[in-house]
């Protein structure tokens, strides 16, 4: 019997692999438990062709991630706090970063993805790293104005 591996299986192989496999083995292990499903033509055509959109749609995801990059990087993040005799009033955070990034830029940063080692308590220009995904690292200038 001719499977299509839809998972990794220890033993038999990556998924995507079409192997060989004993008739009991393959239909009440292999196609019972979803890891593998019988090995047809329109079965592979599928696969392949959900393998394709998948491979389509990461380098769209990626292609959006660098452009968002670029974006980040040539832009500076004005932040307005109150001002102190010292600096400023509070601290800029993570959240606070967020949300500016999001009105000044229309680009939308979970707030855990910025990497800010401790928030910011003084005025003038910060450089901070944030994660978009997929291992892409933008650096941001943000501007702190006292006001």
């Amino acid at each position: 019997m001719k499977v299509l591996l839809v998972k990794d299986v220890k033993s038999l192989g990556k998924a995507g692999e079409i192997k060989e496999v004993k008739d009991g083995y393959g239909q009440n292990f292999l196609i019972n438990k979803g890891l593998a499903k019988l090995a047809t033509p329109e079965v592979v055509a599928n696969w392949k062709a959900e393998q394709e959109q998948k491979e389509a749609e990461l380098k769209a995801e990626l292609e959006r991630l660098e452009n968002e990059k670029k974006a980040l990087e040539a832009a500076t993040i004005r932040i307005e706090k109150q001002a102190a005799p010292v600096g400023i009033k509070g601290s800029v955070g993570n959240a606070d970063i967020a949300k500016a990034i999001e009105a000044q830029l229309g680009i939308e940063i979970d707030k855990k993805h910025i990497n800010l080692k401790k928030a910011i308590k003084s005025t003038g220009i910060h450089e901070i790293d944030a994660k978009l995904g997929h291992g892409i690292h933008a650096a941001l200038k943000v501007e702190v104005v006292g006001v």
